[in-house]
């Protein structure tokens, strides 16, 4: 257990079910150094909500509504770096993995953690640390030595890669097109490759997957 200042670390806790959030504060409350100063059932309610709590930790799962826990934490670490990001999810997925600690995820922890480990992730990201579950970071440790130099997935163009960065910044087709001086039409059809070269169905699995590949960045 870390070292001990006197000081609670407050936590903002985001998931979209009421009983998963209810369970999760009573483990954390356990432990009479943290205290969750704020719930919220979407990626929204939670970024409407952390500039009143003040968190230090903010506690979140990936999949929501309104805005998913990725963009969140891209959000969060861009606009309030002094907030620690926790990751606390069901999915071990690559994609997802590498898509949160591209937006910034100071850890990244699974569900059928410990409480225990629970814990100590929390106060790892709290004092600036990376924390990743080890079923996560095994996976982490055997795509880097797996990694094929020559993917079987068609490579995006420049132009693709252009454009799918733009989306995984929130960006609409319309505001796309506006940016690059190009049509309405001509981003649907630049979207239209992008699926088909990634084998996905829409806009978050394009983003996930050329995340995980290394073909697009969150970062500037």
């Amino acid at each position: 257990m870390p070292e001990s200042s006197g000081k609670v670390i407050r936590v903002l806790l985001a998931d979209d079910h009421a009983v998963v959030r209810a369970g999760i504060r009573e483990l954390l409350e356990r432990d009479a150094r943290i205290q969750v100063v704020a719930e919220a059932q979407n990626g929204l309610e939670a970024w409407t909500k952390l500039r009143h709590a003040r968190p230090d930790v903010a506690v979140l799962d990936i999949r929501m509504p309104e805005m998913n826990g990725i963009e969140l934490a891209q959000r969060i670490r861009q606009h309030h770096p002094d907030v620690g990001v926790l990751i606390l999810t069901a999915y071990d997925d690559d994609p997802y993995i590498v898509a949160a600690l591209q937006a910034g995820a100071h850890g990244y922890v699974l569900k059928t953690a410990s409480p225990k480990e629970l814990v100590h992730a929390v106060y790892e990201v709290y004092q600036g640390r990376s924390v990743l579950d080890p079923v996560v970071a095994q996976k982490l440790v055997t795509r880097m030595a797996s990694k094929e130099q020559t993917p079987s997935t068609p490579m995006l163009t420049p132009r693709e890669k252009e454009i799918l960065t733009l989306v995984a910044k929130g960006y609409t087709n319309k505001a796309i097109a506006a940016q690059l001086h190009i049509s309405d039409r001509t981003v649907q059809g630049h979207l239209a490759h992008i699926y088909e070269k990634l084998q996905v169905q829409n806009r978050t699995e394009a983003v996930m997957k050329a995340l995980s590949l290394g073909w697009i960045s969150l970062h500037p």
